[in-house]
């Protein structure tokens, strides 16, 4: 009977399927074969510059890797995916049975990812004895870490990691389960037959942003010409994170889609082991407040926007001077541009080429390329800014978004740096920002303040219900120049030269060269 049930139950177990016994397998795809990156601006962030730190905008990553599937269950791990991954936003598809489960493994392989896996677990610690200068290993316990400093018991009682002078290591058996040198998804799957698969990841990820940034050169004017300038735009995209996207296919989504708002998303945890010790100065040296010792100086601030981008590219073929008087500027010339294209009510800027968008770094491609844009230069001023005191005016740049003033094409919001030309060259006249401009927006560039127009504004007298105001505008240079200037109250009666423009009573005014011009105008009070 005994022999009996022994050989019915061989004989159940081979009845089961062998991948039912099978262990679950493991396939790693290390890098990718082909890469899009389509890169959205960060939202509500003006006029101020890319986060350098952390980008607060985002892009869509699609991927194509090729992997041996096998048989039965296995686990597919995608390495090298960007550690802004949204992996809620993940979807795979090209498997035959689709995908069981997904998982991002957000613990990276580091000095500080290793001391964190093995908390409250024993490692080797090999360090010099002082009394004989030999080294010797021995086991300890680690019991608190890594943040600000390692902590752990040993049979001389609790030390901190490389405070005693002398060179100390740890040494950890093996590489903890879930530590990844890379960040990584995961995800479950099952397939009838072993086959080879090209699979397509597609994800959002956080951490990347870009902006235009604009070169005005004004050129030189022709008599009886209105002025105009070249307009140059790089297409400045930024990768905060520590993945390289190489041989991509590039492109920036200009607008503002409508997306919710989400939590921060957690970003892998890694990075060197930041050690701090109990200062190793004399007593005298130490810097103490009332009996505590100070906390340790702030860290450095961060590097401005260009210089955290270590692996800068820039993508210009050539530039080159024009031929002629050192007066004459010539504007940028690249080979590459960025091809815009209509998505909806939002625009597409497609690079030609493909591209490497490396980690921690910032790529520059040729946006736009207008020549010969027509423009007028305004002084502009508001009335309650200014009182008895001369004082400098703004001056802007306008034009229109039309092809009758050179444009006519999107204008994607960024920064602007405006240059004029000089006895000893181009130089930089201001910087200002633009806001995004539709084709026949009206287009205003806030250049700087001149110091040869300026205005004062003085109160004559005043009533119970007036105040009788009089604006002087003098204009020092060899040319006329065109003046508005807003005055922001309700004014009594009609003054010559004063209309309403966006419901502000607004003076417009052209003053003629080395000459002044004042205007006496009363306004309600109440």
């Amino acid at each position: 009977m005994t022999v009996f049930r022994l050989f019915a139950i061989l004989a159940l177990i081979l009845t089961v399927p062998v991948n039912a016994l099978a262990a679950q397998q493991l396939v790693v795809s290390d890098k990718p074969e082909d890469v899009s990156i389509t890169i959205y601006r960060a939202p509500d962030r003006g006029d101020r510059a890319i986060n350098a730190n952390w980008p607060q905008g985002y892009a869509l990553i699609t991927e194509t890797r090729t992997i041996n599937l096998p048989a039965g269950e296995a686990m597919i791990r995608f390495e090298g995916v960007s550690e802004g991954m949204f992996p809620e936003s993940a979807i795979v598809t090209g498997l035959p049975d689709g995908v069981r489960e997904k998982n991002r493994d957000a613990r990276l392989l580091s000095p500080q990812g290793l001391v964190d896996a093995y908390l409250k677990r024993r490692v080797s610690i090999t360090r010099t004895v002082k009394a004989t200068g030999k080294s010797r290993t021995q086991n300890v316990f680690i019991t608190a870490g890594p943040g600000g400093g390692v902590i752990f018991e040993s049979e001389d009682g609790f030390e901190a990691l490389r405070c005693t002078g002398l060179p100390e290591r740890m040494i950890f058996a093996k590489v903890p389960a879930g530590l990844s040198a890379k960040p990584t998804l995961s995800i479950l799957t099952t397939s009838q037959r072993a086959m080879t698969a090209t699979l397509t990841l597609t994800y959002l990820a956080s951490g990347f942003d870009w902006q235009a940034n604009y070169v005005a050169t004004v050129k030189q004017r022709k008599p009886g010409e209105r002025t105009k300038m070249d307009l140059f735009a790089w297409l400045t995209v930024a990768n905060g994170g520590n993945q390289s996207f190489e041989n991509a296919n590039m492109m920036a989504i200009a607008g503002e889609p409508n997306r919710e708002r989400r939590g921060n998303q957690a970003r892998p945890t890694g990075g060197g082991l930041e050690i701090r010790c109990w200062p190793m100065q004399r007593t005298h040296e130490v810097p103490f407040n009332m009996g505590y010792l100070l906390p340790p100086p702030p860290p450095p601030p961060p590097p401005a926007p260009m210089a955290m981008m270590a692996d800068s590219e820039v993508i210009i073929v050539t530039a080159e001077r024009r031929k002629g008087s050192v007066m004459e500027m010539a504007s940028p010339v690249a080979v590459v541009v960025a091809e815009q294209e209509d998505l909806g009510d939002l625009k597409l800027y497609r690079v030609p080429e493909r591209v490497t968008v490396n980690a921690k770094g910032q790529k520059q491609v040729a946006m736009i390329v207008q020549s010969d844009v027509s423009y007028d230069r305004i002084y502009v001023a508001n009335a309650s800014d200014y009182s008895d005191d001369n004082a400098p005016l703004s001056y802007i740049l306008r034009s229109r978004n039309d092809e009758e003033n050179g444009l006519g094409i999107p204008l994607p919001a960024g920064k602007v740096a405006v240059f004029e030309n000089s006895p000893v060259g181009p130089l930089l006249a201001g910087e200002g920002n633009l806001p995004d401009r539709a084709i026949n927006n009206e287009v205003e560039v806030v250049v700087g303040e001149s110091s040869d127009v300026r205005l004062s504004a003085t109160e004559l007298r005043r009533t119970k219900k007036r105040g009788f105001w009089r604006a002087t505008i003098a204009n020092a240079r060899n040319h006329p120049v065109d003046v508005e200037m807003e005055i922001p109250y309700e004014i009594s009666g009609k003054v010559p030269g004063v209309e309403m423009i966006d419901g502000v009573p607004t003076w417009r005014i052209t003053v003629p060269a080395n000459d002044e011009i004042s205007l006496n105008y009363t306004i309600r009070l109440r």
